[in-house]
């Protein structure tokens, strides 16, 4: 169960740091209001939940018939999140806002659904995140199908709660939220995090 919290709290920290979909459902949310921002989360959710099939059906044949490859997703998630880490500090020390401009032209003539959906799918982040980290997580006794389809749906519902709390909140935090200090205070702590939790499971064992 230890295992269990540790991953929600990464999941969080993941969740929340700035990226395309939070720049989308931002975009869609003040441009059409929560109808479109709610529209968007449905596309992103629909992306994480294709997401979450391939890495269940495809990772669980493979730890079971294989502790090296195990220890090569693991060793490759550490990096990961490592070099998650280290980029959020080095971007914030750099002073560097992102901006979404190349998203919105990209899929401007698609409708808020669907820029969600292909915004999610085609981010090489969220595949990375569930190809290479949820094998970290598993426990002892328990089986890896059960145990990656539980913490691919978890991730997908902390995701919709929290873009349903960002949509609906947007038009009265709106200003706060796209305030310079705010962006940065998010990125570092994230970013110190990350780093921390890069480090640790580099160290983990592998489930026997």
């Amino acid at each position: 169960m230890g295992n269990f919290y540790l991953f929600v709290v990464m999941s969080i920290l993941l969740i929340i740091l700035p990226g395309p979909d939070t720049g989308l459902a931002t975009q869609n949310t003040i441009a059409y209001g929560r109808g479109g921002g709610f529209k968007t989360v449905f596309g992103i959710t629909t992306g994480l939940i294709v997401h979450t099939l391939a890495a269940v059906f495809g990772l669980s044949a493979i730890i079971v018939k294989s502790a090296v490859l195990f220890s090569i997703f693991k060793y490759v998630g550490a990096f990961y999140l490592v070099y998650l880490g280290v980029t959020s500090l080095w971007s914030l020390r750099k002073n560097k806002e992102a901006t979404h401009d190349d998203i919105q032209t990209k899929y401007k003539n698609k409708s808020p659904f669907r820029q969600g959906f292909l915004t999610n799918l085609l981010n090489p982040k969220v595949a990375v995140f569930f190809l290479t980290f949820l094998p970290q997580f598993l426990t002892a006794g328990t089986k890896p199908f059960v145990q990656f389809l539980g913490m691919g749906l978890t991730y997908t519902v902390l995701t919709v709660l929290w873009f349903i709390l960002y949509v609906s909140f947007i038009d009265y935090i709106r200003s706060w939220m796209k305030k310079p200090s705010t962006q940065r205070a998010i990125q570092g702590i994230s970013g110190f995090v990350l780093l921390g939790f890069g480090i640790k499971l580099a160290f983990e064992k592998a489930p026997s």
